[in-house]
């Protein structure tokens, strides 16, 4: 491989770049890890980007930021934006609030919907928040959404039938059928 282009430093090889990107858990750090580890063993940069399906500038901008950075330069940074709602704190606090769930003798219920924990929050710190944005919330703390497994059919034998009834078949909709309607064939 020629000279040209912007150097990689080799003082991580590719085995342990390869290492590296099966147990990182961010899918582009060890994307770019992979496509450098083919740039060092003497891919093209542009084959290399291929392969993690990237273009060559992009690489070109992993490359920089590995040779500044070693392998943490490849993880993404935290992006700028609007800070939360809620503070560290308070979503920790909510966290553990939904994790006890609630009591069915006081509450009521026997576990949380989104307009619940949406209303707790709005009663508890005065922030206001859709269901949307609760449920992103949520599983940014790492808490998903669970249902119950519905019973099966041979374990509710009183329950009602969901077919549909016999009236019609297709779209005749009980009506006689056309006399001037040509037969298809």
């Amino acid at each position: 491989m020629g000279a040209r282009g912007l150097m990689i430093w080799d003082d991580v090889g590719a085995a342990e770049l390869r290492r590296f990107a099966q147990g990182e858990a961010d899918r582009c750090a060890a994307l770019w890890a992979l496509a450098i580890a083919q740039a060092l063993e003497g891919a093209s940069r542009a084959e290399a980007a291929r392969l993690v399906g990237r273009e060559r500038q992009s690489l070109r901008d992993a490359v920089v930021r590995f040779n500044a950075e070693g392998l943490a330069g490849l993880r993404n940074r935290p992006r700028p934006g609007r800070p939360g709602k809620l503070s560290p704190a308070r979503q920790e606090e909510l966290r553990a609030w939904v994790l006890a769930g609630p009591d069915p003798d006081v509450d009521g219920m026997s576990s949380y919907r989104l307009v619940d924990i949406a209303a707790h929050i709005e009663r508890r710190w005065s922030v206001s928040y859709g269901l949307s944005s609760v449920s992103r919330l949520l599983h940014r703390m790492g808490l998903s959404w669970q249902t119950t497994r519905p019973p099966t059919p041979k374990a509710m034998p009183r329950r009602r039938s969901y077919k549909k009834p016999c009236g019609h078949a297709g779209g005749d909709r009980g009506r006689p059928p056309r006399q001037d309607a040509a037969a298809v064939v």
